[in-house]
């Protein structure tokens, strides 16, 4: 684990583990825009928060045809059986398709944060957003998350990204230290 102290006061942790285990206010889901469940991240947190999680996604509004979170935005759910008390479910861009991936990205980042400020969620645990089936490269997204991260640190007690795999976390830490340690 790596952790990462502001001027602020708040903690920004980085480290691999299981999203759905983790003991905060909410964890962000890598959702589809449907809000329905899917594979990877999202599939995890449907199967370990339990069916009325779908029934709440279920619930959200569409906004267009098959869509209950557009690209970019998010929504906010209960936790049901989950550790954490709340999902923020964000999407973000599938890379290759998307006109615009990186601001696209820091934008699923920045609604998932103001919605954790405005409801007054105090500590939040990200996936690395878009980098799965998404095919976001991970050493593009991960400063793209980290900078998201850091406009929203004095309003967030603690931000983690628990990420899958030693080899995302490379990635990550290696973000946030040229990003501390400018060359």
């Amino acid at each position: 684990m790596q952790e990462t102290r502001l001027a602020s006061g708040c903690r920004i942790r980085i480290l691999v583990g299981d999203l759905v285990e983790q003991e905060v206010d909410a964890i962000v889901n890598a959702a589809n825009e449907r809000m329905l469940g899917g594979g990877g991240v999202d599939g995890a947190i449907h199967r370990a928060a339990g069916p009325r999680l779908l029934a709440a996604c279920r619930s959200v509004a569409e906004v267009a045809p098959g869509v209950r979170c557009p690209t970019g935005e998010a929504r906010l759910t209960p936790g049901f059986d989950l550790p954490a008390r709340y999902v923020i479910h964000t999407v973000g861009p599938v890379y290759e398709s998307h006109a615009s991936p990186r601001e696209a990205l820091d934008q699923a980042h920045r609604s998932v944060l103001e919605i954790a400020a405005e409801e007054g969620i105090s500590s939040v645990a990200f996936p690395a957003i878009s980098c799965g089936v998404f095919g976001f490269p991970p050493h593009k997204a991960a400063p793209i998350a980290w900078q998201s991260c850091l406009a929203f640190a004095g309003k967030i007690e603690e931000i983690r990204f628990v990420l899958s795999s030693e080899d995302l976390f490379a990635v990550w830490t290696k973000a946030v230290s040229e990003s501390v340690n400018p060359r």
